[in-house]
């Protein structure tokens, strides 16, 4: 099976792509495309692609746009942790102990706190920015 086969072996139609830096619409195979390292970025299923994104530009002068963007951008560590925690735990949502967690994610125990302390301190932020920033309720 090829990637333009579906399942029952019919040919795909190929969708258009959209240019990340100005989203036009490219549908004639002239798009642009580049892997970047983003620490945000955490694939479904695939470990290996953590930490990078793909992205498309509708010419050269747009990808290396995206390009000199992503490299002004921070890899956080604590961020792409996060992220890897978080797909694990969605896979077990009885939880795990944290020997399991380690030998899932491929972390180890010291990253996996770090990736805690990552997301504990974006929900504080984003709560101090746009929740309630009272005192929870006991």
């Amino acid at each position: 099976m090829t990637d333009r086969e579906s399942e029952d072996g019919a040919e795909e139609e190929s969708q258009p792509e959209l240019c990340d830096w100005c989203g036009a619409v490219v549908s004639d195979s002239t798009e642009w495309y580049s892997v970047v390292p983003d620490s945000s970025a955490v694939h479904s299923s695939d470990p290996v692609l953590d930490g990078k994104r793909m992205v498309v530009g509708c010419s050269r002068e747009h990808l290396a746009e995206l390009v000199e963007q992503y490299k002004r951008r921070p890899f956080v560590a604590g961020e792409l942790f996060a992220g890897k925690i978080a797909r694990v735990l969605e896979q077990h949502p009885e939880g795990l102990s944290e020997e399991d967690l380690v030998r899932e994610t491929g972390l180890t125990a010291a990253q996996i706190e770090v990736g805690a302390m990552w997301q504990n301190l974006e929900f504080l932020r984003w709560r101090k920015e746009f929740g309630d920033d009272s005192e929870p309720s006991e």
